[in-house]
């Protein structure tokens, strides 16, 4: 299904994007500190994504913690972001050059993405090519994880 997609197209789709909405539930605002929700375009989820050099990790998390940060927002969108890094991975992959290291950006607590091109299995064969250590967790619900992946953390 994915195949039949043109995620580069999407990636270059700004949807009238970057913006900031003000969130008013209550419950939102709680839970992520604040009422001022930034969404970036899909495109910027790439280029953040390229900046990952050779060995070093990013999460979903961070990229976001970064877009709100430099926007003066207190939160960016968490759906829209899962979804842009996913369509960033997918329009790497339909690539045959000018690739995104998109396997070097990680969801969080170190996991790795069932989302992107072949899966959380071919994300750990990247990730071990450059010498991380991957672990599974779980025995029915088998999850991925790169282990001690705080210590290569790369700074944005």
């Amino acid at each position: 299904m994915a195949s039949e997609k043109d995620f580069n197209a999407m990636l270059h789709d700004s949807k009238d994007m970057p913006k900031i909405q003000t969130i008013t539930d209550e419950k939102s605002i709680q839970k992520y500190g604040g009422s001022r929700m930034y969404f970036a375009p899909p495109i910027d989820y790439d280029s953040v994504m390229r900046c990952v050099p050779y060995g070093k990790l990013l999460t979903v998390g961070m990229i976001r913690d970064y877009f709100a940060k430099q926007n003066c927002a207190d939160f960016t969108d968490p759906m829209t972001a899962g979804i842009f890094v996913s369509i960033a991975a997918w329009a790497s992959f339909q690539r045959h050059e000018d690739e995104t290291p998109y396997w070097r950006t990680l969801k969080a607590n170190g996991e790795l993405n069932e989302k992107y091109p072949g899966g959380a299995e071919a994300q750990k064969e990247k990730l071990e090519a450059e010498e991380h250590t991957v672990i599974q967790k779980g025995c029915k619900n088998i999850r991925f994880f790169v282990k001690d992946f705080e210590s290569a953390l790369f700074v944005l």
